[in-house]
């Protein structure tokens, strides 16, 4: 299996659906701070290192971050380390922000 790319609209479908799926937050602190995806799990990719082996390769993520790019990387390092559920949330938050929730605020 691929990396998905997975429009903001599709993504929220599939969470209100309550599809076994994590959301993972992979911007940093300070924009975590700033705002997020309800229901998301903070994972900065500057420490991917770190958290990948604590993450079950066996689940389905739904990974962002402020327009995609980020978690792109995110998801090509955890396909390297054997997960196969990936999703990369297109245009990020930011898109989110447009598309689908204008109540998480833009930066």
């Amino acid at each position: 299996m691929s990396i998905e790319q997975l429009k903001p609209k599709k993504a929220k479908e599939r969470l209100e659906a309550g599809a076994e799926v994590i959301l993972l937050d992979v911007r940093e602190q300070m924009e975590f701070d700033f705002n997020r995806i309800p229901g998301a799990v903070f994972r900065p990719l500057s420490q991917i290192q770190t958290w990948v082996s604590e993450l079950d390769p066996e689940k389905e993520y739904i990974v962002y971050c402020h327009h995609g790019m980020r978690s792109q990387q995110a998801c090509m390092f955890m396909f390297r380390h054997g997960f196969r559920k990936l999703n990369n949330l297109s245009g990020g938050i930011h898109s989110w922000s447009l598309e689908v929730d204008p109540k998480v605020p833009i930066y």
